[in-house]
Formats: C-alpha cells, sequence, structure tokens
C-alpha cells in the first residue's frame, strides 16, 4: 500500500510501520533503492512469464482482527493465471473444508501471495494487493480460454481474483536450490492417509475451548484487576511492559 513519502507529495510503497523502522534502523537508502528500482503496481513481462510456469506459491491473509494465517497452494504449471498485467486468479480445489482464507478474504480482502522457483531461477516473487471470491462458472463466463483440468481433483469450485497493487522481487540469497522428483499426489482426495494422517498426533490433544465473548453490555470479568491484587496482598511486584 502507498503511503506519504519522506518529501512532500512523494508517495512511497509499504506502510508506515516499516517506514518508521527505515529512519530508526538507518535503512532509509537501501529502501528507497529498493522501492524506486524493484517495486511495481503490476506485472512485467517477465513477472507474467515467471507466474505462468509457477506450481506453487504462498498466500497470506487476515481476519478483520488481525488475526493471520498463511497457507499453500499448487498445481500444475500455470495454475495461477495472469488475467492481464493488472490481475491474477487462482483455483481453489477441493480441500479440507475449513476455507480458513477464504473466510479471511471476505471480512479483510488484502492478500500477499508469494512466489518461490525452487529448482530453475531460485528467485521469488511477491504480489499484494486485494482479493475477491469469484464462483468457476461465473469465472468461465467471463474468461472462456480457462482450461479444463482433466484431473477430477484439480476442477476448480471457485476462484480468487487478485487486483495488483505491489509486485516485486524475492532475492535469492537465502532460497535453497531443490531438485524435483516423481511424486503421485492424490488431488482432491478426502483419504486421510494420503493427505498426510495425523503426523503431528494433534488428534490425541484435547484443544480447551475459547471463552466465550459476553454479551453486548455485559459486565467482563476482572480477570487482571483480581491478578494485581492478589499480587499486592502478597507483596509481589509486577512486571512493568517494555515501551
Amino acid at each position: 500500500m502507498k503511503r506519504e513519502g519522506r518529501d512532500s507529495g512523494v508517495q512511497l510503497p509499504g506502510s508506515a510501520g516499516e517506514h518508521l523502522l527505515q529512519e530508526r534502523y538507518g535503512t532509509v537508502e537501501r529502501a528507497d533503492r529498493f522501492y524506486s528500482q524493484q517495486v511495481l503496481d503490476h506485472l512485467n513481462e517477465r513477472m507474467i512469464e515467471f507466474v505462468g510456469r509457477q506450481e506453487m506459491m504462498f498466500v497470506a491473509s487476515s481476519d478483520s482482527m488481525g488475526e493471520c494465517d498463511c497457507t499453500f497452494r499448487a498445481g500444475p504449471p500455470g495454475f495461477v493465471r495472469v488475467l492481464d498485467a493488472g490481475r491474477v486468479a487462482w483455483p481453489e480445489y477441493r480441500g479440507n473444508g475449513v476455507h480458513a482464507s477464504l473466510g479471511n478474504l471476505t471480512e479483510n480482502p488484502h492478500v500477499g501471495l508469494l512466489f518461490v522457483d525452487f529448482f530453475r531461477d531460485v528467485i521469488g516473487l511477491h504480489i499484494n494487493g486485494h482479493a475477491k471470491i469469484v464462483d468457476d462458472g461465473v469465472m468461465r463466463t467471463a474468461y472462456r480460454d480457462l482450461p479444463r483440468d482433466p484431473v477430477p481433483g484439480r476442477r476448480p469450485e471457485r476462484w480468487v481474483t487478485v487486483s495488483i497493487e505491489e509486485a516485486y522481487i524475492h532475492c535469492a540469497k537465502h532460497i535453497p536450490r531443490l531438485l524435483k522428483l516423481p511424486r503421485d499426489r492424490a488431488w482432491g482426495t478426502d483419504d486421510v492417509r494420503r493427505k498426510g494422517g495425523d503426523l503431528f498426533g494433534a488428534s490425541a490433544t484435547r484443544r480447551p475451548p475459547a471463552p466465550v465473548p459476553p454479551a453486548p453490555g455485559a459486565a467482563t470479568p476482572v480477570v487482571v484487576e483480581a491478578c494485581c491484587a492478589d499480587a499486592a496482598k502478597e507483596r509481589s511486584t509486577l512486571a512493568t511492559p517494555l515501551p
């Protein structure tokens, strides 16, 4: 998102927070050079070609309260479609039914996409923008050249379109080069074992129920005050939060 620049009348990419830290940590010159040389508000030809051969990406979203989620999406090369220089779209295949990312986007349309090519260019591309959920039928009516994937588990149920606000490189220096090996992927399966089973043993751990928020107008339990009162009674010293 563009913010008021350091000089009057100049618009800079990024947030007020990152600009503040650039000043604090002495990286203004480096940041301004990156903004001016690398950050676009659209995809150029090389970016379009790059997206057109990617098989995976990471999707960052948050709900209206700022609670974040980062997820993984994959498909055949070019599964993320470049609609034009200012818009991309990715297909939503059958998943676990939770809809964490799409749920966030219904509350907060801001989305961050990260493509990383681990195999050929060993480079990344960020795309940030505003997202919109579109049913598959509506999408195909608007874009009749969308391919119909013969693999059943890769038939989109819906799409997410993104109006691009920022597009910029993710540098190569920390990206490992990986070797792609053959693997039979179970697209769209409900088979628990083929989906990974319970690898982390989460099913054996009961998650405590979340507290029910008080009804509007109801008195809020004074938990903090009670703790402070107990500490004062015991003549304890409370820690002071860092500024």
